[in-house]
C-alpha cells in the first residue's frame, strides 16, 4: 500500500481512505455483512485510514466499525472521527455543538460505541456558529494531553477558521469536499493548507457516485437516501452531470480504466498532501477504488480529463440551499 503524511505533524497513512458514511442508511439501505466484508476487505489490502462520524446512523456507524476491528485488528487503522452534529429522533439535522463540555462527552460516547481506547484524528463536522473555534478545538487539545485523542483535524471550514484552530493547537488535515466536478477548494482553502502545511482528506470524490460510472437516475430514490434532495441530482442537472461522465469515460476508456479509476486517481494526482476517500459499500466497488492507485496520468491525461470536465461545468451546487448555509468553507 502506498502511503502519504497527513500534513506536516500529522500520521503516515494509506494513499487512499473508507469512507463508512455509506454503510450506515446515509444512502439508503445498507447490507450489514457485506459493510462488515468490505471494512475487513479494506484493512487487508493495507488501508489504514477509516473515516466515521458519531451522527453516522445515529451511532450506528461507529458500532459497525467497532465489530469489525474486534480480534485484534485495532491496530490496522487509524480512525477519523467527526462529531458535533446534531440530530432529533426522526434523524433530522438541527444544528451543531462544538462547546467544550459536548466534545469531551461526544468522544465519551465515541469511544464506548468503536470499543476503544482512543481516536486518532478528531474533528468538529461543521463550525458551530455560537462557540468561537479556539474552544472547541482547546478542548479537544485537552484531549490530546489526556491521551484519549492523537490529532485534531478540521472538517468543512473555511481560511480564516483554519487560521484560528490551527494557532490553538497543530491541526493535522481539513476534511472537505473535493473532486472533477466540486473544485471550489482549489481558489484560496488549498493555498492556505499548504501554506501551514496541513494535509486534506477529500471526501466525494466521486461526487457521491454521479460520476462514478455507475450512476443511473433511477438510483438515489430510496427512503433515507439523501440524493434525492441533492441538487446536482435533480431536473437537468442530473442530465447536464451525466453527460460530463459520458466524456470522462471516453478518456477513461481510452488508457483502459473504470471512470470512478481516473476520477479518484485526479483528485490523488492533485498533490501529494491530499487523501481520496472512497465510500466503497460492497467489496467489488472497494476493488475497483484500489485499482486507482495503479492509474498514474500524465499531462497530456490530466488535460483530456480537463476538456471533459473543466472547472465550474457542474450543474448545481454540492448541497441543498439549507445544508450549503452551514458550511464555513463555502463562506
Amino acid at each position: 500500500m502506498q502511503t502519504r503524511q497527513l500534513g506536516k505533524t500529522g500520521p503516515v497513512v494509506s494513499a487512499l481512505g473508507l469512507g463508512a458514511m455509506g454503510m450506515s442508511g446515509m444512502y439508503g439501505p445498507s447490507d450489514r455483512a457485506e459493510s462488515l466484508a468490505t471494512i475487513d476487505a479494506a484493512l487487508e489490502a493495507g488501508i489504514t485510514l477509516i473515516d466515521t462520524g458519531d451522527f453516522y446512523g445515529m451511532g450506528r456507524n461507529e458500532m459497525l466499525i467497532g465489530e469489525a476491528l474486534k480480534g485484534g485488528k485495532r491496530d490496522k487503522a487509524l480512525l477519523s472521527v467527526k462529531f458535533g452534529a446534531q440530530r432529533d429522533p426522526a434523524g433530522g439535522w438541527i444544528g451543531f455543538d462544538g462547546r467544550p463540555a459536548a466534545v469531551k462527552t461526544a468522544l465519551a460516547y465515541t469511544l464506548q460505541r468503536l470499543g476503544v481506547d482512543h481516536i486518532d484524528i478528531y474533528r468538529p463536522a461543521r463550525l458551530d456558529p455560537n462557540v468561537p473555534i479556539e474552544d472547541t478545538v482547546g478542548a479537544i487539545a485537552e484531549l490530546v494531553q489526556a491521551g484519549y485523542v492523537r490529532h485534531i483535524g478540521l472538517s468543512e471550514v473555511g481560511v480564516e477558521t483554519i487560521r484560528r484552530a490551527h494557532a490553538v493547537h497543530p491541526i493535522v488535515d481539513l476534511q472537505i469536499e473535493y473532486a472533477l466536478i466540486t473544485r471550489g477548494v482549489e481558489d484560496r482553502i488549498l493555498p492556505v493548507l499548504r501554506e501551514l502545511g496541513i494535509g486534506m482528506t477529500a471526501y466525494g470524490v466521486l461526487s457521491r457516485g454521479l460520476i462514478s460510472g455507475h450512476w443511473d437516475k433511477d438510483q438515489g430514490k430510496a427512503k433515507g437516501d439523501f440524493r434525492a434532495y441533492s441538487p446536482r441530482f435533480q431536473g437537468d442537472n442530473v442530465d447536464k452531470n451525466l453527460a460530463l461522465v459520458e466524456a470522462l469515460r471516453k478518456v477513461a476508456e481510452a488508457k483502459g480504466v473504470s471512470v470512478a479509476q481516473i476520477a479518484i486517481a485526479w483528485v490523488a494526482a492533485q498533490g501529494p498532501d491530499i487523501v481520496p476517500l472512497v465510500g466503497a459499500r460492497t467489496r467489488a466497488r472497494l476493488a475497483e477504488s484500489l485499482g486507482s492507485l495503479d492509474v498514474t496520468l500524465s499531462a497530456d491525461d490530466l488535460a483530456a480529463i480537463e476538456r471533459a470536465a473543466p472547472k465550474g461545468a457542474a450543474a448545481g451546487a454540492r448541497y441543498a440551499e439549507a445544508q450549503m448555509a452551514h458550511l464555513d468553507s463555502e463562506r
